[in-house]
């Protein structure tokens, strides 16, 4: 996972990259193929955890495309674990219990909600796909990015969060 030095450099050029016009997905994004990796990341959390995971894939209106969901009697804290996949650049967030619980997994690995074991079991299926963990934390301070989301946020300000991981 990215350290949030690497986590604010690597948001900085996936916003760049998109440009300013592409708030819900970037020009280049194929619903069709990233729906396709959810299905091989959820065989490979059901090979990983034992189990039988799911995903949300029913999102409009926002800037990621799923969540999957690892059920909490699959992991030996008896925690969920959420995985959310934004539209943007291969980005990925790993949650125990739910997102926005705790400021990240190491957080979460020490207040006993996550395991080190299933922490890499997760982190591991996921990476291997191609994406790239960004820690919850990078993500929840203020965007001062290159598009005008800013402008349409009120009457919370706007946060990478919200540019790479929210309903819009």
């Amino acid at each position: 996972m990215a350290t949030k030095t690497e986590a604010r450099a690597l948001l900085n050029e996936v916003d760049r990259t998109t440009g300013p016009d592409h708030l819900e997905f970037p020009h280049s994004f194929d619903h069709h193929r990233a729906l396709a990796r959810v299905g091989t990341l959820i065989e490979r959390l059901n090979t990983g955890f034992d189990c039988r995971c799911w995903a949300d894939t029913g999102v409009q209106d926002a800037s990621f495309h799923a969540d999957i969901t690892v059920p909490a009697e699959a992991t030996a804290a008896m925690q969920q674990i959420v995985i959310r996949l934004s539209n943007f650049g291969d980005l990925a967030v790993v949650a125990a219990e739910n997102l926005g619980c705790y400021e990240d997994l190491d957080e979460a690995v020490a207040e006993g909600a996550l395991t080190p074991a299933d922490r890499l079991t997760a982190e591991t299926a996921t990476t291997a796909l191609g994406y790239l963990l960004v820690p919850e934390s990078a993500l929840h301070r203020s965007y001062d990015g290159v598009t005008c989301l800013a402008e349409y946020s009120a009457p919370h300000a706007a946060t990478w969060w919200i540019r790479f991981f929210d309903y819009l």
